[in-house]
């Protein structure tokens, strides 16, 4: 058997879903708060001096700490409906289907948020890791539970799932330098849609 790895943004999707499920989940009052509060270190990320690693989890904090779980989830799944297939790349879709139809087993790998991905997965039958949102008593801390999923945590939590040597061949798809330690565990790996020659 084969295994292949997925990222999802800018990968499987033509944009940035995590930052634009941030809007699409949080009341407008924590928005306009967050986004005052949080705008020194915003635009320091978009000048390229703060890493998303580290801006992805502030963000997630803001948004969703102590939110209720269940309600939230209910949100995210209509964000899978509404809105991630109008996102979807085509090229994504049919190489999906064709590690399908091969038998391969199929994993996404990303630092976007488990409350969608999850429905999104499921309903594609695909594995997933991703960054997974902290709850205590069906409430959210904000917190991530191992970390944000990008950069080397994204080897760290493929290596604690599965043992690569269980596979003949390991593909990789990303579009980002996050996604380059998990293409460097592939014998075939594709970068921005083209294909890496070792």
């Amino acid at each position: 058997m084969n295994i292949a790895f997925f990222d999802f943004d800018g990968t499987i999707t033509n944009e940035d879903c995590f930052t634009k499920f941030i809007f699409y989940a949080t009341p407008k009052h924590r928005l306009i708060v967050g986004m005052i509060l949080l705008s020194p270190i915003i635009l320091l990320h978009k000048l390229g001096l703060y890493p998303a690693a580290k801006i992805r989890p502030l963000l997630a904090k803001f948004a969703f700490w102590k939110r209720c779980g269940s309600q939230l989830f209910h949100i995210a799944k209509q964000f899978e409906c509404e809105y991630l297939p109008s996102v979807l790349r085509a090229n994504a879709v049919a190489r999906i289907e064709w590690h399908k139809t091969r038998g391969d087993k199929i994993v996404v790998v990303s630092a976007s948020l488990n409350p969608y991905l999850s429905y999104w997965c499921q309903r594609h039958g695909l594995d997933l890791i991703c960054s997974e949102l902290e709850s205590k008593q069906a409430v959210l801390t904000g917190n991530y539970v191992q970390g944000d999923c990008g950069g080397e945590n994204k080897v760290r939590l493929i290596n604690q799932r599965f043992d690569l040597t269980d596979f003949d061949t390991v593909y990789a798809y990303g579009d980002t330098n996050e996604d380059l330690p998990m293409l460097g565990l592939a014998d075939i790996k594709f970068y921005q849609w083209c294909e890496i020659l070792d």
